[in-house]
């Protein structure tokens, strides 16, 4: 079942979803080297974000949901921070070509999610960047992301990086609505244009 107190993924209000905190857990993230970690992308390739030149947007979020199955777990809404996944994909892919033109030569999603769910996503979506797979948590392990115990999974919070050249330059951290944060990066993108 659906979330009876929020039967959609797309429309949320937001009014009724906790906010997360801010706990701490990106403050070390800004001026950190990305280690050299592959992933699995959903076009196929395998992605290491300590090697792509240029600006590159991660979004990252603690799991996709697929309309009509059950959440992961009862309280899903009640976690904060768990809720808005979908929005916070679509928000990026509304702002895809925006947030090229600002600078970003790449823009890819993250989650532990296998990369198999995540296709479906992809497509579901038409999502115009892929979405990267940390099932093995190498790169949030690597990063010291920031995590949370859902069940039996592990699941990155919510947050969004601007990387140049491997460097990560800034952290968006805690994000929240969810559906918002791909404004708030293209505002800073043009606002810190690469020189």
């Amino acid at each position: 079942m659906v979330s009876t107190n929020q039967p959609s993924l797309n429309e949320v209000d937001w009014s009724k979803i906790p906010a997360p905190q801010d706990d701490g857990g990106a403050r070390h993230l800004t001026g950190m080297v990305v280690p050299e970690v592959v992933l699995g992308a959903t076009d196929g390739r395998q992605v290491s974000l300590a090697k792509i030149p240029g600006r590159v947007v991660v979004f990252a979020y603690p799991r996709t949901g697929i309309p009509g199955q059950i959440s992961p777990v009862d309280n899903w809404d009640t976690i904060p921070g768990a809720r808005g996944c979908t929005p916070h994909a679509c928000g990026f892919r509304d702002l895809h070509k925006d947030l090229s033109a600002a600078g970003a030569a790449r823009v890819f999603g993250l989650s532990t999610q296998d990369t198999a769910y995540q296709r479906e996503a992809v497509e579901r979506l038409n999502l115009p960047f892929p979405l990267l797979s940390d099932e093995k948590l190498a790169l949030s392990h690597a990063l010291r992301l920031p995590l949370m115990q859902v069940a039996d999974m592990t699941l990155i919070k919510r947050l969004a990086l601007v990387i140049d050249d491997g460097r990560i330059a800034k952290v968006f951290y805690p994000v929240f609505p969810p559906d918002r944060n791909a404004g708030e990066v293209l505002a800073w993108l043009r606002h810190n244009p690469r020189s």
